[in-house]
């Protein structure tokens, strides 16, 4: 049951209306999006239209925004607004503040929050969910908390090098040029919270590493941030192997999105047996993120859970096929029921 409303600002700031709708009301489409309703505007009146409890979603998201439109309001700003809008109220604890360079940084949805609780409170902890929830960059600004609070001695990026179903063949260089293309995302994430200058020194005395997960048997890792990108493309073994080096004073954090496995087909997925396996092991916690904690465009929730319908119905096709095939066939029980 579509739901209107009337939002209007009083006394009149022409300027405030500006910047709070953005050139061309850029901000205004973006709520549109955000919460799939439609705002019309003429002058200081808004009128929202969809459903209710999107409706009053938006209304809090213009009432927000004009309050911080002293100033031009940034795309990121209204983007990452209003993924803390759609979410409120489901917080139950404050988030843990960071001590990076991103003095702002925190946790913008409630499991986003519960996922940097589990890093500081448990040795070893699990982020599992779609593309664009946060899960590798809220892992490596917990790094570089710990780091910047001398609670570790370093910081260990590790990954398995599987392409996204290309073969890109063998790559020049030495060791880390050859494992650079695959920890990219894990860079950008450092280089983001700690300055490109820094990290390079870091990187020079060691206190950086990049530890090939294929070169990591043997090893303990002691006094180390650990952070397993792309896990769904672990193998078992290699998981159990990553898992067992973990030495004392050491965190790990192990990220990954089970509906993107670029294993060979038949090909069991480490990060999803680990999950089964581990469920139930004290010290050790498991964030599961969704589509509701995508903190990117607001596109990308829409295309997640597009494809999480796609594989849901494809499950129960195959569910049924099953089902029809342990079936006995008619003729078949006509006869055991004559003999």
């Amino acid at each position: 049951m579509a739901k209107t409303l009337e939002v209007f600002f009083e006394p009149v700031d022409n300027a405030r209306l500006a910047k709070l709708c953005g050139v061309l009301d850029e901000n205004l489409r973006q709520i549109e999006n955000a919460f799939d309703i439609t705002v019309s505007r003429r002058g200081e009146h808004f009128t929202l239209a969809g459903h209710p409890a999107q409706v009053l979603r938006g209304e809090m998201a213009l009432k927000h925004f004009y309050a911080l439109a002293d100033k031009d309001l940034s795309r990121d700003e209204v983007q990452l607004g209003l993924i803390e809008i759609a979410s409120k109220g489901e917080a139950a604890q404050p988030a843990p503040v960071l001590l990076t360079r991103r003095t702002e940084l925190h946790g913008r949805t409630p499991r986003q929050v519960d996922y940097l609780r589990n890093i500081q409170d448990f040795d070893i902890t699990f982020g599992i969910g779609p593309a664009g929830t946060g899960k590798t960059y809220l892992a490596v600004a917990s790094a570089v908390d710990a780091f910047e609070r001398d609670l570790v001695e370093r910081i260990i990026l590790t990954r398995p090098a599987v392409e996204a179903g290309e073969r890109l063949g063998f790559l020049p260089g030495d060791l880390a040029q050859k494992v650079d293309p695959y920890l990219r995302p894990l860079y950008d994430a450092l280089y983001d919270l700690m300055g490109f200058d820094r990290v390079g020194k870091l990187f020079e005395r060691g206190s950086i590493e990049i530890a090939p997960l294929a070169f990591m048997r043997g090893r303990t890792l002691n006094n180390a941030f650990i952070i397993l990108d792309e896990a769904q493309n672990t193998t078992p073994e290699q998981m159990k192997m990553f898992l067992t080096r973990i030495g004392f004073g050491a965190k790990a954090v192990v990220t990954g999105d089970l509906t993107q496995v670029d294993l060979a087909r038949g090909q069991r997925s480490g990060l999803k047996e680990a999950r089964a396996v581990l469920a139930g092991v004290r010290g050790i916690a498991f964030t599961e993120f969704s589509k509701e904690d995508v903190v990117r465009h607001p596109l990308v929730a829409r295309i997640v859970e597009a494809y999480d319908l796609e594989a849901a119905r494809l499950e129960r096709e195959k569910a049924a096929a099953r089902a029809a095939r342990q079936q006995p066939e008619p003729q078949e029980q006509e006869a055991e029921d004559g003999e």
